[in-house]
Order: structure tokens, then C-alpha cells, then sequence
């Protein structure tokens, strides 16, 4: 069997799509050889990798509420962002120890983040999982910067949505990507109402378009590239979650075929 590696991509609320898809895999005896993640990627990825069952992470997340994530910066404009971590940290910590490295997982994986003062995207496979995860999850402006190694770290996403060419670095010889945001800008009909949606809307069109001219170039060691079909689910709001694992699910089911095809021995490479 081909070295499987699976690039989950970022994508907020809409990301709980990738345990669908995962439990789909696991259901047909499918386990990645390697995991790359990015924001909500690289957290269910980090917990697949870590062993957690995906059935206890699927109980936890469809019922997840902004308020167990997320708290308020007593002064969020010096600490340049709404919200911190301190929660978001003690849930990850309920299923992966607080002192668990990269050399600990049971499933080599790497996330992405984005260096805020390089401009550069800033892989993450050393050190600690959970500290590596937050920072890969960092939305800017909406969390604070995590600093690990010196440098100010934010949202992979801002750059690298789905990291596919880390997989290769890994030793991965088939690549299959899930991209949970899709073409956000076909998901909008009516024009922004104020000015966060109106930032929002002007990350979404940007993410989208960089995420477009990645694949392309890329398209020669991408095997797979799916898709679920969320239709407009926000990725910003923290509901319909459950809506979303169903999606990963069915996207699971409905490429189990094609992807032991690819891992198989005598299948020919993209």
C-alpha cells in the first residue's frame, strides 16, 4: 500500500466536516499515514494523530459554544486581539496532554502558521502540539498572536489554507486535500451589512483566490481535492455543526473507493 497523507484545511465552524470525513475513513479501515492541518484542521488533526477516538471528539464538538473557546482580553487592543486562548487551551487539554510533542503522536503530522511580522507561512512539526495548534488557529484580530520561537504567529489560513506540499516533505506518496471553505466567494448573495462582515467578506474573497492559484500550481502532487457541500454555513459561527459533520461523512463515504484505489500498490500517481 501507497503512503497515504491527508491535508485537512482550515475553515472555523465549517472544519467539524473533517471528523465526518475521518470517522467515514476509519469506518472503512482507511488511516492516514501522514496528517497536515491548518486553524480547525490541524486541531482535529493533532486529535486523530494523538489517537483520540473520533467518536469522543464528534460528542464534544457538534456541541461547542463560542463561550468554551473563547475569552475576552481585558484589554484586547494591547493584547491585539478580542479574545485568548485560556479556554480553547483547557478543552484541547481534556484529550491531549498539555506536555505532548510531535514526537509523541502516534501519526507523524505538521500544521501551518503564519509569521505575522516575516509575511510567510511557518510549518510546525517540533515542540509542543498544543501550543503549535493554537498558534495555527489564530485568527487575527479575533485571538491574540501566539509567539513560539520568536516569532509572532497567527491563522495558517491567512497563506496556506490547505497544506499539501508538507505531506510530500513527510514521505506521503498519495495526497488527499479537504478543503472545508471552498469557493466562499459563490456562497454570498446579499452585500455586507456593517463592517466586520464587510472585513470578513474581504478575507473570504482573498483566502479563496490564493487558495485557487495554490492548487493549480500544485495540481501535479495533489492526487484528490474534495470538497463537503456546506452551502452557505458560516465558518465564523459556531452552529450548525452537526450539519457539518454529516457532510465530512457523506464526502467520506462517497471517495472511499477512489482513495483505496490511489493507495493501492499497482495504482498510477498523479
Amino acid at each position: 500500500m501507497k503512503k497515504l497523507g491527508l491535508a485537512l484545511g482550515s475553515g472555523g465552524a465549517r472544519g467539524v466536516a473533517h471528523v465526518g470525513f475521518l470517522q467515514a475513513l476509519e469506518e472503512a479501515g482507511i488511516r492516514a499515514d501522514y496528517v497536515s492541518g491548518c486553524s480547525m484542521g490541524s486541531i482535529v488533526g493533532a486529535c486523530y494523530c494523538a489517537g483520540v477516538p473520533l467518536e469522543t471528539v464528534k460528542e464534544r464538538i457538534v456541541g461547542l459554544k463560542l463561550s468554551q473557546v473563547a475569552a475576552l482580553n481585558v484589554n484586547p487592543i494591547r493584547a491585539n486581539g478580542l479574545f485568548k486562548f485560556v479556554k480553547a487551551r483547557k478543552l484541547i487539554e481534556m484529550y491531549i496532554p498539555p506536555e505532548t510533542t510531535f514526537a509523541d503522536l502516534k501519526i507523524p503530522f505538521t500544521c501551518v502558521a503564519t509569521d505575522l511580522v516575516a509575511g510567510v507561512t511557518v510549518e510546525l512539526n517540533e515542540g509542543n502540539v498544543i501550543d503549535a495548534i493554537l498558534a495555527s488557529s489564530c485568527i487575527p484580530g479575533a485571538f491574540s498572536p501566539q509567539i513560539i520561537d520568536g516569532k509572532m504567529l497567527v491563522d495558517g489560513g491567512v497563506l496556506e489554507r490547505v497544506p499539501t506540499r508538507e505531506l510530500k516533505k513527510l514521505g506521503a506518496e498519495v495526497i488527499v486535500a479537504v478543503d472545508v471553505l471552498g469557493d466562499l466567494t459563490a456562497s454570498r448573495a446579499e452585500p455586507p451589512k456593517n463592517l466586520i462582515d464587510t472585513l470578513l467578506r474581504y478575507v473570504d474573497i482573498v483566502d479563496t483566490r490564493i487558495t485557487q492559484r495554490k492548487q493549480r500550481q500544485r495540481r501535479r502532487h495533489i492526487d484528490l481535492w474534495l470538497e463537503p457541500e456546506l452551502g452557505d454555513m458560516s465558518q465564523y459561527k459556531v452552529k450548525n455543526l452537526a450539519f457539518a459533520y454529516e457532510k465530512g461523512y457523506e464526502l467520506g463515504k462517497a471517495n472511499i473507493g477512489k482513495i483505496r484505489s490511489l493507495i493501492q500498490d499497482d495504482a498510477p500517481q498523479a
